[in-house]
């Protein structure tokens, strides 16, 4: 018995080691468990708190933007009622204005009287323009005619392909003038015909322009050189050729639209000189593309009288008038035999379909300017950088007609 209490000690002290140890173990594991639970809480509450802190800023981000969208739609309300007034003023100024016109709309019997006055106005006016081709006509008693262009003579080749040259056709001037190319401001002055031609003589004169010149439509009349300023749409100068200045201007109405001729298309005002005095002629969109003449006074630019003509600018080349009648020039833009296809006369002596076509004697050419001297009876013309003159036989316009 008493050998049994020690074997009985021993064992209940393992047994209590044992149990010892097994609580120790599970003590250090559920330690374990719960650090790593709190870990993850840790980590969740973190997750939470970004969360919370992303959702706040995009709050705030949000609000921060509809305040925006607030201020900009309180302006366009600010601006729609504003509209919304000016809108509802003009809305009553016009019912005004409708009252205003309902009120004044005339009667029948008014509207006839205006229409009886506009008819007398515009027979005042036709009667006024026959007393201005009578008077025209009786001052110069010019009545000759065109009947045929007899010879031509190739004077020179100088300047560029296109160009135009001239004799002053002023009583007793010799001088002849040269204008090389469609834009340019110098002007070349020679005293005579043989003075030009000869190879080795030069211009008596070099005259520097004030502006450029646009195309080839230029005069020199009385010792002043008339043409197209350059970048202007209808504007002609009048330049004194002793000093060389603007002594006048004008803008011609409802010139500079188009090309007057379709094969010279640089060209948009073309200044002509006959016994009558100086013209400008050009073509008119409005009126077709038809060429369009107009009579100026020689001192003052001032218009005195404008004819719309059936003559038209497609493939016309060039133009000029003898006593008031004007003889347009076609051809083809390949270049050929130049014709006399149309006239127009301001004394309606002479008509185009009474008249035959006249043809420039037989040599391909094509035109940039040709300009008639009324005292040489002569066409100084520009071909393709050759001056030629054509010679030209004039009669009595019954003669003409008779032919």
């Amino acid at each position: 018995m008493s050998g049994m209490l020690p074997l009985f000690l021993v064992s209940l002290c393992l047994i209590v080691g044992s149990v010892q140890s097994q609580s120790s173990s599970q003590d250090a594991f559920i330690i374990q468990y719960l650090e790593r639970r709190l870990a993850q809480m840790e980590e969740r509450l973190n997750q939470c708190e970004q969360s919370t802190t992303s959702v706040t800023q995009r709050t705030f981000d949000l609000s921060s933007e509809i305040r925006g969208y607030l201020s900009t739609l309180s302006v366009l309300r600010s601006e729609v009622k504003s509209q919304m007034d000016g809108m509802s003023v003009r809305v009553d100024r016009m019912e005004r204005e409708l009252e205003y016109l309902e009120n004044k709309i005339p009667s029948q019997s008014e509207i006839e009287m205006e229409e009886a006055l506009l008819e007398q106005q515009i027979k005042a006016a036709e009667l006024d323009l026959l007393k201005r081709k009578a008077k025209i006509k009786v001052q110069n008693d010019c009545s000759t005619g065109l009947s045929q262009i007899k010879s031509l003579k190739i004077v020179k080749k100088a300047g560029d392909t296109y160009g135009s040259w001239f004799k002053d056709p002023s009583e007793g001037s010799a001088k002849i003038y040269l204008l090389s190319g469609i834009r340019n401001d110098t002007m070349l002055e020679y005293v005579s015909l043989q003075s030009f031609t000869e190879r080795t003589s030069s211009p008596a004169k070099v005259v520097q322009l004030p502006f450029h010149w646009q195309g080839s439509g230029h005069v020199v009349y009385n010792g002043f050189l008339y043409y197209h300023k350059a970048d202007t749409t209808n504007q002609i100068v009048k330049v004194d050729l002793l000093n060389g200045t603007v002594v006048d201007s004008m803008l011609l109405p409802g010139a500079g639209h188009m090309p007057v001729y379709s094969l010279n298309p640089n060209t948009y005002l073309d200044m002509a000189v006959d016994e009558l005095g100086l013209w400008v002629i050009h073509a008119d969109a409005e009126y077709g593309g038809n060429l369009v003449i107009t009579k100026l006074e020689i001192g003052t630019l001032a218009v005195e009288s404008v004819w719309d003509t059936q003559c038209r600018s497609h493939d016309a080349e060039g133009a000029f008038l003898i006593c008031g009648t004007l003889y347009v020039v076609y051809n083809t833009r390949y270049g050929g035999r130049s014709t006399i296809q149309c006239l127009y006369d301001i004394h309606d002596t002479i008509h185009s379909n009474e008249s035959p076509v006249m043809f420039f004697p037989k040599r391909y050419t094509s035109h940039s300017s040709i300009h008639y001297h009324p005292g040489d009876k002569q066409l100084y013309a520009w071909d393709d950088g050759y001056q030629t003159i054509y010679k030209v036989e004039t009669r009595k316009n019954d003669q003409v007609i008779a032919d």
